[in-house]
């Protein structure tokens, strides 16, 4: 054997270390892979009830929201009817009060105005 071919087999040699040394990492990274593809499985099986449920919560909001939105509606109504209403009755029974206030007021005065006033004693 020559130098040559000593040279070669050491070569040959490190290159199939250097191989196996890679081939370790390369192995794991596959089992990596794997894990995770299984994972991302598990995942989207279990996420898929999930947002079913969601979307059934999420509608049945929404119709919570509608008959909340038709209460809301009915309440402005009747409040607006409420506010028409408590003019009315000021307009219809606040005139004669009003018109009652000032006739009383002037009959206070004009009582008062009838009878001397006593004159009270300084000193």
């Amino acid at each position: 054997m020559s130098g040559g071919d000593i040279a070669g087999l050491i070569a040959a040699g490190v290159f199939a270390i250097l191989v196996a040394l890679i081939a370790i990492p390369l192995v794991k990274l596959g089992r990596v892979f794997d894990e995770t593809t299984a994972a991302i499985h598990e995942l989207s099986d279990g996420i898929t009830p999930m947002l079913t449920e969601t979307t059934d919560a999420i509608r049945g909001a929404n119709q919570q929201l509608a008959r909340v939105d038709t209460i809301t509606s009915n309440v402005a109504d009747a409040t607006g009817n409420v506010s028409a209403l408590v003019a009315l009755f000021a307009a219809t029974v606040g005139g004669p009060l009003i018109k009652l206030a000032g006739f009383s007021a002037g009959v206070r005065a004009a009582f008062r105005a009838g009878r001397p006033r006593p004159r009270r004693n300084r000193g």
